[in-house]
């Protein structure tokens, strides 16, 4: 009951302040903080296993679904520079301020601070520059850091974790068992991944076919697990793999699981800042009242160290490359970009979660979450409001795209209707039994002037035609499966950009929907 309670009220908080335009994950952190404050209010708590293998899988899933691998591939080095080298740095620098300022906070118990607050959080931030229009590779840049540092921090703070409990013993050696676990984690996400692919190509079934979707994250985290790899990683993989090849699904599978991973997004993410939030009162009861200053320079510092740590290591990972790069004339990532980067670095769902999660065993367990608390506020506080201001000011906003999407929206229904147009010869070179050629060219002018006007084929034929819109519907199905191929093929020859793609097949999939459901 306590459990329907707090997601029934998270959802419902979340509406209001997407209506106010507000961020509705700091307001729901922010006044469940305020009601776990109500005298007499029980503590609800969950087991921290189940918020790491419950919780945080579907979500990372549900952004891998949606990320493009070529975008991937084309931003490889500015993503890993970001998702693994920030993400370690910025550990080591809050674990070593941790430690060195927090009274009674060991060395590893630091780390596993450091883990819990390393992971920026995309949502808000892509969310202010999907609206106030920031170029598409920094839009894809962002995103894919916001994979790959999750992915990261929550290997460390696995490895940081068994290192206090005692979980594994498969390597002793911390960087064996760190490049053990991404490496395996990675092998089992990307095997499962193309076996539940093979499955589905099998099912052709779409409430089958997204109930095994449902399924995916929960069993690539276990599997990994299972075998002492890195279960997240095993998850983003998973998401890469079906994401890329859902081009190949069913138009109702696809539809079907945008909505529903759309809606476990909102409930898991509001559930999350709300659970956080309702620990606030009890986490900082455990606090002794004579170590509240203390307390309170600690989690200055340590917010701090979080808010300075980003643009530094920007400044020397990117610095001396965009240096390089000026000098041989090549053209480097602008410098406004690299302002932009360094200050989204809003913390969020997956450091409440993680904080959440860890387990009680670990020492100091409640000045952790204390902490994680409050740089998740913090920077949400700081940085939320001034990340509109800054990029307006900057004007990164890039009006020459708009033409650009125009452009590639034509070039991607081009290349659609040329496959149109070669299954449509094959069609003649090959016709079906009992097939005229003056059935077929009818057939062709209904389907251009159909596709021309961007509606359904008129269904309007009688009993005398029922043959002919039987053939009408395998060739329309024929043709609609050549534009999918096509426009995939051009995604991964870099001809087109997910982005435009995914727009396209989307059309594609609710034209199918609307002419044969």
């Amino acid at each position: 009951m306590q459990l329907l309670l707090v997601v029934v009220g998270a959802i419902a908080v979340t509406a209001v302040a997407h209506r106010r335009g507000m961020q509705p994950s700091l307001v729901v952190v922010v006044l469940a903080a305020a009601v776990s404050f109500i005298p007499g209010l029980p503590r609800f708590e969950l087991e921290p296993e189940l918020i790491l293998s419950v919780v945080l899988p579907p979500l990372l899933y549900s952004a891998a679904l949606n990320f493009s691998v070529p975008a991937f591939t084309r931003n490889l080095r500015p993503i890993l520079a970001l998702g693994v080298g920030m993400v370690v740095v910025s550990t080591l620098a809050t674990g070593a301020v941790g430690w060195w300022i927090v009274p009674g906070l060991a060395l590893v118990p630091a780390l596993i601070l450091g883990a819990v607050v390393a992971p920026p959080d995309a949502v808000a931030g892509l969310a202010v520059g999907r609206e106030l229009g920031l170029p598409k590779r920094l839009m894809a840049i962002l995103t894919g850091e916001s994979l790959v540092n999750d992915a990261a921090a929550l290997t460390i703070f696995s490895l940081t974790v068994a290192a206090v409990t005692g979980d594994h013993t498969l390597f002793e050696n911390p960087v064996l068992l760190f490049v053990y676990s991404a490496v395996v984690g990675s092998v089992v996400g990307f095997v499962l991944g193309l076996i539940v692919h093979w499955i589905r190509m099998r099912v052709q079934d779409s409430g089958l076919e997204t109930a095994l979707g449902l399924v995916v994250p929960f069993a690539a985290y276990l599997l990994a697990e299972e075998v002492h790899a890195s279960g997240v990683l095993a998850v983003v993989m998973a998401g890469f793999v079906l994401g890329h090849k859902n081009t190949e699904a069913g138009f109702a599978t696809r539809l079907q699981a945008r909505q529903v991973w759309s809606t476990l997004d909102v409930l898991l993410e509001a559930f999350v800042f709300a659970y956080m939030g309702l620990q606030c009162r009890f986490v900082f009861a455990e606090l002794h009242p004579e170590n509240w200053v203390k307390f309170a320079l600690a989690a200055a510092a340590i917010l701090l160290t979080v808010l300075i740590v980003r643009p530094l290591w920007m400044t020397v990972a990117y610095g001396r490359n965009w240096l390089t790069r000026k000098l041989r004339k090549r053209e480097p990532l602008p410098w406004k970009y690299f302002a932009v980067i360094s200050w989204m670095g809003m913390r969020g769902v997956v450091t409440l979660a993680a904080a959440a999660g860890v387990p009680e065993s670990v020492p100091e367990r409640d000045t952790i979450q204390a902490l994680a608390f409050v740089v998740a506020v913090g920077t949400l506080l700081i940085q939320g409001p001034t990340l509109p201001f800054l990029i307006r000011k900057l004007d990164i906003t890039d009006p020459a795209e708009e033409t650009e999407e125009e452009a590639a929206n034509r070039k991607a229904r081009e290349i659609s209707m040329n496959a149109v147009k070669a299954t449509m010869i094959d069609l003649y070179n090959q016709p079906h039994p009992g097939v005229s050629p003056e059935m077929l060219e009818k057939l062709k002018d209904r389907y251009v002037a159909a596709a021309q006007a961007r509606r359904a084929m008129d269904d309007d034929m009688d009993s005398r035609v029922q043959s002919l819109r039987e053939l009408t519907v395998s060739v329309r199905r024929a043709m609609l499966a050549a534009q999918r191929r096509a426009l995939a093929k051009a995604r991964d020859d870099g001809d087109l950009d997910d982005e435009t793609v995914r727009r396209e097949l989307d059309r594609l999939d609710y034209e199918e929907a609307a002419a044969f459901s």
